[in-house]
């Protein structure tokens, strides 16, 4: 295998869908050379073509078997081949849990969507951390980023402390992993193993969106119950990405987050030399449409945890360490109901933000890009406006269009960073939208 014939990013840079494998929690097996995968061992005294066999591990050796993911990698050099890690001094916005218990607030918050760098940064720099839970070195709770990127990637990052849920919702994003390569656009997400190596770059030139980097327990998809065998998510649906590999002789610049420090160093070679690969610890994709949403077909609104696609339990049955819940086009046909969100007071903790069009408990004020958060046990639902019309309207079926509104939801309280709490883009007048609302009258 020559050195010198590099298996570049060919297909997303000629604006050709990459190749993927259908289906959630499988053990795939994908290569890119015939006979790459040994046959009947995972690590043989010569793999083929003279590869290096590397496993990346995701739990425990000794997890239990439906908890346990992991992955078996055959490189044309081993991933431990580069010099010591340094400090690396960019992404000064970027923060890590445990937060400070004072940056806790019982204070409804909204912010406007993040501006644009002035000048060329590329996604790993871009992160902004509004704020988070629990603690990265007990791998409890969640950070919440979001990021507003207007250059590729030059360089490899890689997160040790989590897997990195990416939620765009402007631009597309150009994915090369070590696994393969992955392209989502707005109303599509990404998900990122902890440890897998990537790079991004960004075929609309600039692109906007949210991460949740996830600490805890690994996503997976929600039980469902009494909903039965199939529905929300269905695990046909998600595409991990076919082997794909870049063997290119060149310095790479590695960044990689660990216990909420950047770290960097160089390698004489691209990172993305992984020819075959097997195992269930693998990046994947969701298209958000797909998203087969239940609904009352009688009366009330359901519970939010009725739209989860993604759930990472917590050490406490049926309360999670994050669920990701998606507000999407749905119809309503509730009778004599108030069809919106209702008001409410939730143990859970939810950062929202907004993907596309208009949120329906909302009329305003939140704009795709923007972001929400209502922490444990503080009251919130409809604004004023949307309280009003939904209370008056005449209840014929309609459908909600044009929309997909998300939230990061958990057992935890989220502290919010410094630069969250005094950010321009905070709304400061947030709480105004509940106010006015009438006295009910008992007689």
């Amino acid at each position: 295998m020559s050195g010198d014939q590099p298996m570049s990013t060919g297909l997303q840079a000629a604006g050709q869908d990459p190749a993927y494998l259908p289906g959630f929690g499988n053990h795939f097996s994908s290569e890119t050379v015939a006979g790459a995968l040994p046959v009947g061992r995972n690590s043989p005294q010569r793999p083929p073509f003279g590869l290096y066999a590397e496993q990346l591990s995701g739990a425990a050796f000794t997890a239990p078997r439906n908890e346990n993911r992991r992955s078996w990698l055959y490189r044309l050099r081993p991933a431990a081949q580069h010099g010591p890690f340094t400090p690396y001094a960019g992404a000064p916005q970027l923060k890590t849990a445990p937060f400070d218990a004072n940056t806790a607030s019982p204070n409804r918050l909204r912010w406007d969507p993040l501006p644009w760098p002035a000048t060329p940064v590329d996604w790993i720099d871009s992160l902004v951390t509004y704020g988070g839970t629990g603690d990265v070195g007990t791998q409890t709770g969640i950070a919440i980023h979001c990021y507003a990127a207007t250059a590729d990637m030059q360089r490899a990052f890689f997160c040790s402390d989590g897997e990195l849920l990416i939620v765009p919702q402007e631009g597309r994003l150009a994915i090369d992993t070590e696994l393969g390569q992955i392209a989502i656009a707005p109303l599509q997400i990404a998900l990122i193993p902890r440890g897998v190596r990537f790079r991004i770059a960004l075929p609309d030139g600039r692109a906007r969106g949210y991460v949740c980097e996830n600490y805890g327990a690994l996503f997976r998809l929600p039980e469902l119950g009494p909903i039965g065998a199939n529905g929300l998510a269905n695990p046909r649906d998600f595409e991990t990405p076919a082997a794909w590999y870049e063997d290119r002789d060149e310095p790479c610049e590695l960044v990689q987050k660990f216990q909420g420090r950047l770290w960097t160093t160089m390698l004489s070679h691209s990172p993305f030399d992984v020819v075959a690969w097997h195992g269930n610890l693998v990046p994947f994709r969701y298209d958000l449409k797909l998203f087969n949403t239940m609904n009352t077909v009688s009366f009330d609104h359901p519970d939010p945890s009725i739209f989860t696609v993604l759930t990472a339990p917590s050490d406490t049955p049926g309360t999670a360490n994050c669920d990701f819940v998606i507000f999407p086009p749905r119809w309503m046909v509730a009778e004599d109901t108030f069809r919106p969100p209702w008001f409410h007071r939730n143990v859970m903790s939810e950062f929202m933000g907004l993907i596309a069009g208009e949120y329906d408990a909302k009329q305003g004020g939140f704009v795709p890009g923007g972001a929400s958060l209502h922490n444990q046990m503080n009251g919130h639902g409809p604004d004023r406006a949307t309280f009003e019309k939904a209370s008056t309207t005449e209840l014929k079926p309609h459908r909600i269009e044009g929309t997909m509104a998300f939230m990061f939801e958990t057992r935890h309280v989220i502290g919010v960073t410094d630069w969250a709490a005094e950010s321009p883009t905070k709304q400061l007048d947030y709480d105004m939208v509940w106010s006015g609302f009438e006295k009910a009258r008992l007689a």
